[in-house]
């Protein structure tokens, strides 16, 4: 009797533990990824609107735990914007937590500190969702915040020697109807599995671009080909998150001239870092790309650890 009553026990921490397992999102070393989330920032006296915006760049794993470095992003509270400084964070227990410390710099110059501690809530095949808690002190106030966040990597484009492949591979095209920003019958989301060049009376356009959200390495040249029916062009830019009549700031690391329907252009990512690409004309239309070194073969684009073959 005991013998059985301890192999069920067993037998139930060992399927719990599988459970437990397969349910986070389990993060890699040396990848780049997105934190994305709103919130409130509350204090005693007031109640304000706050995002966050980051990308950033994970390392070495030691145990079950990875640290990384914002590399990029904004956080607001209200229409007040605060840019990175100096933050670093920690992926804790294979992805299940994350931790955000550091400063970030109000628009004024004025350093402000942030302490975030992010517990996942669900995940898909795509990103992983957290509920964040924490604080963010001013020189004027110490706010709690409390957001959801959207964490996602960034599809990584593989480089291979056959010319055929690589050239696939390196294209990203503009997809018909992005222009049409709005029209249910023409878009759905990006990550969807459905192709609207498989066919079929009605198809539905994947986002506005083939990869929306790439990681490359430096010095790469991307051909992006505009399978629209009207003209786009793309620039670099710092995102003015929330606001819908500038919603981008030109930083002039990057800007094509007019690609009219049919046509490419060639796009080389010579510095280290996060560029946020879009059309001033359809700002809606965008991209994040990471030119991040190629450390290993880890394959990008998923919540879950995959090995390169």
């Amino acid at each position: 009797m005991n013998i059985s009553v301890i192999g069920l026990l067993a037998l139930l921490v060992v399927s719990s533990g599988f459970f437990i397992n397969d349910s986070f999102a389990e993060v890699n070393e040396n990848s780049a990824y997105l934190l994305e989330g709103s919130g409130y920032a509350v204090t005693e006296d007031q109640i304000r609107i706050s995002e966050i915006d980051i990308g950033l760049s994970s390392h070495q794993q030691s145990g079950s735990s990875i640290d990384f470095l914002i590399e990029d992003g904004f956080v607001t509270l209200d229409n007040e914007d605060f840019l990175i400084s100096e933050l670093e964070g920690k992926f804790l227990r294979e992805g299940r937590y994350i931790r955000i410390n550091g400063n970030i710099e109000s628009m004024g110059g004025f350093d402000t500190t942030i302490s975030f501690f992010g517990r996942l809530v669900e995940e898909s095949k795509d990103a992983a969702i957290y509920g964040f808690t924490g604080r963010i002190t001013t020189i004027d106030n110490s706010y709690k915040i409390i957001y959801t966040s959207k964490l996602s990597q960034l599809t990584k484009i593989i480089e291979t020697t056959e010319t055929s492949i690589e050239d696939e591979m390196l294209t990203i095209r503009i997809l018909p109807g992005s222009s049409g920003q709005g029209v249910a019958d023409s878009y759905i989301p990006s990550g969807e599995t459905r192709d609207p060049r498989l066919g079929g009376s009605n198809p539905l356009v994947l986002g506005y671009f083939s990869e929306d959200r790439i990681t490359i390495e430096p010095g790469t040249t991307i051909t992006l080909v505009n399978d629209d029916s009207v003209s786009h062009s793309i620039l670099s830019g710092k995102e003015n998150y929330g606001d819908r009549h500038d919603p981008f700031t030109p930083d002039g690391r990057i800007s094509t001239v007019e690609i009219f329907p049919g046509e490419s252009i060639d796009i080389t990512f010579d510095e280290l870092g996060f560029y946020r690409l879009y059309d001033p004309t359809y700002p809606w239309m965008k991209i994040v790309v990471y030119s991040f070194p190629d450390v290993d073969n880890l394959i990008l684009g998923s919540t879950k650890n995959q090995q390169g073959n």
